[in-house]
This record gives structure tokens, sequence and C-alpha cells, in this order.
């Protein structure tokens, strides 16, 4: 007999209430779209957790992907079997045969309370015939520190047995929150940004500001291919907007002096986003924004810049150093794509000595030497929008 159930375990998402219902759906709606390729696996959504029958696929490949899944706390690959003894026994002395530790404890719950044996009754009689049947020489009994924790929950027809817990992805599942607007450079912030927004229950959707020939196909490529990344933390599907911003771009920087050219950029690329947002019903706009790290980033700077828009702006790592954004790049998989030597339009055009503390009045005077807002409306009118779904590689590897 194999392993043949995945328990998952909520977490956060018990202390709900009333809105329970609401976030253990759009769990498991989420966790079938991340399995989806897996065809033969089966669902069970009960009060407080939710059972993934395997029916023959592959525990180590189903769980390596439900660890990415937002609103899971812990699973465990665990055995579903009746509620004998006899084969309680057996499973319980298998499992720890298989497992490298030398310590162990058996864990019982019993939840049929008409079983013959209380749950220390089968907590001693498990042990005793682990001892008496085990291929280990110096196994021992360790209550309070076991290197091997045997769970076992019994029910009237049926009983779970277990003993690996193998962290989740915590947060909410994308979704329950609402949905931002994801301002992805290409760098190492943004991505990471959108990690922590999903986190939180927050569907996304990408913008990408290109700007051909100063940009090549190359860091358009980078862009989706961190989104690509990306989508395995939802519910496998995000949707990139490339926004052709070459023109606009230009006319900044001919009619701005050069230390406000990136101030007045942001502006634009702001009311770009804002355009966006109404257009898919998005309520809030993200950004890889650190307080300090660079001229456009101090508090005055966002302050400029974020005036010309009413939408929120969300800052997720606004105030984590560099070494804890690459930490966290590095943790879910962006990290070696975002530093791909293909620059983005923010770091080909920027200046030598932009403004720190830039004014508003002085960004609408430059802003007022022409029809930016025509050429706001042409970028919107000619967004392409691609979808990041299982296909994008597939249809990557077609082209070549």
């Amino acid at each position: 007999m194999y392993p043949n159930h995945i328990l998952v375990r909520f977490g956060e998402l018990t202390t709900k209430g009333k809105n329970r219902k609401i976030f253990t759906q759009r769990l498991l709606k989420n966790t079938k779209e991340i399995l989806k390729e897996y065809k033969l696996l089966t669902y069970q959504l009960v009060y407080d957790h939710l059972y993934i029958m395997l029916n023959g696929e592959d525990s180590d490949e189903v769980t390596n992907k439900l660890k990415t899944v937002f609103g899971i706390h812990s699973f465990s690959i665990c055995y579903k079997t009746a509620s004998s003894m006899d084969i309680i026994k057996e499973i319980a002395c298998r499992i720890i045969d298989e497992d490298e530790g030398n310590t162990f404890k058996i864990d019982t719950k019993r939840a049929d309370k008409d079983f013959p044996l209380t749950s220390l009754e089968m907590n001693k009689a498990i042990a005793g015939y682990v001892f008496h049947h085990t291929k280990k020489e110096n196994l021992k009994v360790d209550v309070h520190n076991p290197q091997i924790r045997v769970k076992i929950e019994l029910r009237k027809d049926y009983t779970y047995i277990m003993d690996n817990v193998i962290k989740g992805a915590g947060g909410y599942p994308v979704g329950v929150g609402g949905k931002a607007l994801l301002m992805l450079s290409g760098g190492i912030d943004s991505p990471v940004a959108g990690y922590l927004m999903m986190k939180r229950g927050i569907d996304i959707e990408c913008i990408h500001y290109a700007s051909p020939p100063y940009t090549n196909e190359k860091a358009r490529e980078k862009v989706l291919d961190l989104a690509d990344v990306m989508k395995n933390f939802t519910h496998g599907r995000i949707a990139v907007h490339i926004i052709p911003f070459t023109g606009l771009q230009l006319s900044v920087y001919d009619h701005c002096d050069e230390s406000y050219a990136m101030t007045v950029m942001r502006r634009m690329m702001y009311r770009i986003a804002e355009k966006v947002c109404e257009k898919r019903h998005i309520q809030a706009i993200v950004n890889g924004e650190s307080v300090g790290q660079v001229a456009s980033q101090t508090l005055d700077s966002m302050n400029t810049i974020n005036s010309v828009i009413r939408t929120p702006v969300i800052r997720p790592v606004a105030c984590l150093d560099k070494l804890e954004i690459i930490d966290l790049a590095e943790k879910i998989g962006t990290y070696d794509i975002s530093i791909r030597p293909f620059e983005d339009c923010c770091t080909i055009f920027t200046p030598k000595r932009p403004a720190t503390k830039p004014k508003k009045y002085k960004a609408e005077v430059y802003e007022k030497a022409w029809d930016f807002m025509s050429q706001i409306e042409e970028c919107v009118e000619n967004m392409e929008t691609i979808v990041i779904d299982e296909h994008y590689k597939n249809e990557e590897e077609d082209l070549f």
C-alpha cells in the first residue's frame, strides 16, 4: 500500500468566521487550477481541511506544486485506510522504518468515540507493535521532541495515517482580496512586490512599458518569463499589458529639463496605469519601490509622482533593503531572470542628476509644454495584452 491522500490544512483561514466559506472555496478553485495537469486527482473540502486523493498521481510532483498555493498553512502525504488496528499498526511501523529518524511518537486523534480503544490506549498498542516489528535497532520513544511523529486520525469508517508535515505558502488564497495592477519593470524588486501582494490574497495583472528600439525583444521576453514564474503562485494565469511607450517617453525628454525627466516620466506611467485600471476594473496599483533606493523613490518624489492619480498605490517592499528583496527574489525563483542584462525603459533613459526633491508645480510647468494626454490615450489604445498560462512556454518553443 502506498500513500494515497494529501491532507491540506488552512491555518489563517480558520479565523475568518462567517467568511470562511468564501476563502476555502477560492482556495479549492486555485488549487484545482494549479494542479489541473494531474487529471486523476479528486478533491474533498471539509470544514477545516482539504483532502486531495492522488489516485495514482506522483505525490512528489503534486506536493512541489502545492508549496506555491497561497492560503495553505501546511499539508501531509497520508494513507487512508480502514479503521482496523492491525492495518494501522502495520502502516505506522512501515512509516517509521522508511523514515531516517531514530526517535518517534504516536499521536492519535480518535474522532470515533465508539472505537473500543481510547487515544492513549491506541498510542501504547501501536508503539508496542512497532518495537516488536521494526527493522531499526536503536529506535526509541520521545514524546517531547521526536524525529518521527506518526499522526493518526481515526474516523468511524476510515483512518488517516501520516508523518510528514510540509510547510505551505501561507497567506490568503489569491483573488479573495480583489485585483491590483503590478508595474512589472523586469528588475528584481517588482516581482517580489507582486509575490507579497498575492500572498495577501490580491490577484494581479501586470503592466510593462516598452520603448523599442531602445529596449529590445529580450527585455520583453524577460518580463514575460518573470510573469511565467509568478503565475505559479496564483491560479495559474496572469495577464501582462505591454504599453508602447517610446513616443511619450521621447516627448518627456524633449520638453523637460533632465533633472525632472524621470519625475515627469513616472507621472506619465502612473496616468497610463490608472487608465488601464479603469479599463480592467482593477482597484489598486502596485510597484517595487523601496524608500530611498533611487531618486524617484524618495518621499518627495513619491508625493509629486502620486499626485497625478487617485487610484491607491501600494508598495509592498517599501521598507525592505536590497539584500532582503534579493533573498525573497531567490526564494520565489525570479532573481536569475531579473539579472539578465537587458534594460528596461527606466534604466536606459536614467538622467545623470535627477531631482530627489521634485516640486509638483515644476513638474506641471514642464507638462504644459505639450499635449501629453493624447499620447497617453494612444498608449492605452495600442496596449498589447498577453495572457501567461500553462501554454506560454509551449507557444514560445513552437516559434523556434
